[in-house]
């Protein structure tokens, strides 16, 4: 039996790009001998006045293994790959961007690797080619899901990977509207390798990443853990103890030391502010806990499709 692979790309203002990106990728995985596969390319409501949905349809029309999902909303990156999962038919799911820097040309490197026996192969980069900004959100994002999704050390991610079928199901399986693919993979299996590959420069224009949009996409793995709140837990007692300690210290100095002693007003205000501060932060960290519960039970989607567009001959 032929073993079947299924490409799936979120798209988002890629109309200069996808084209070449499947053409690019369909001729390495001829090169490599892999001639049954697919394309699900999902448009992610991109908003550049149709640009990315025209030049999709015409890339489906071009070749016949291509299928476009178009969104009616824009959904956010984890979400649009999860519509490209539902989709995907293949034993195995490459995983890819559409600017060109998740390279075709580093595929065989991947698909080596998961003949092994794996059921997830990350590709890395040993040097990245984003801008100091995006470099430093990663290094945040990394620490983020190790401490609260347990990600070992040695495990290397970035949106250029392989799985199978047996992890795509499990991920699928998975319905509510705040999809974090990392921590769908990380609770399914620890059967996971990684592998350097070449990161290469973006070919047109900038990454679309803006702060507010990196925030929500990391923001996602909160669904997936209940670390946060503990740590809110561990911070509450320590001020507990340190309020206690500090009134015991003013009243033994205020007893035996020196009577006279002044209250500070502005010390008070400060400890205030501070412990307030906290306390409204943690207020609203279990708020975004209880919003979510809230979506999930009002069966908020991860993705509303508005047309499926297939290769002609499909």
């Amino acid at each position: 039996m032929n073993t079947k692979y299924s490409v799936v790309i979120p798209c988002y203002k890629s109309d200069q790009t996808i084209e070449k990106v499947v053409r690019m990728t369909s001729e390495e995985l001829d090169r490599l001998g892999k001639h049954d596969y697919e394309f699900v390319l999902v448009n992610d409501c991109s908003p550049d006045g149709g640009k990315t949905i025209a030049a999709l349809k015409e890339t489906a029309k071009k070749y016949p293994f291509v299928t476009v999902i178009d969104l009616a909303k824009n959904a956010g990156q984890h979400n649009a790959i999860m519509a490209a999962l539902n989709y995907a038919e293949g034993d195995f799911i490459i995983a890819m961007d559409d600017d060109m820097q998740t390279h075709p040309s580093q595929l065989g490197i991947l698909l080596d690797e998961i003949d092994k026996g794996y059921d997830v192969v990350y590709g890395y980069y040993p040097e990245k080619k984003h801008s100091g900004f995006r470099n430093f959100v990663s290094k945040i994002n990394v620490y983020t899901v190790r401490c609260l999704l347990g990600r070992p050390k040695w495990v290397k991610t970035s949106s250029y990977y392989v799985m199978n079928k047996m992890v795509r199901d499990n991920i699928i399986s998975y319905r509510n509207s705040y999809a974090h693919i990392q921590g769908l993979i990380l609770r399914t299996t620890n059967n996971i390798s990684c592998v350097p590959v070449t990161h290469f420069e973006r070919e047109v224009g900038h990454s679309t990443y803006t702060l507010k949009s990196l925030i929500r996409l990391y923001t996602s793995v909160i669904g997936f853990s209940i670390v946060p709140l503990k740590v809110g837990i561990y911070i509450g007692a320590l001020l507990t103890i340190c309020g206690l300690a500090g009134s015991l210290w003013i009243l033994i100095r205020k007893l035996f030391i020196n009577p006279n002693i002044a209250i500070g007003w502005s010390s008070i205000i400060s400890v205030m502010l501070f412990c307030f501060g906290m306390l409204f932060m943690f207020m609203g960290l279990i708020g975004e806990y209880v919003g979510r519960i809230f979506l999930s039970l009002n069966n908020e989607p991860q993705y509303v499709v508005r047309e499926i567009i297939r290769g002609e001959s499909q």
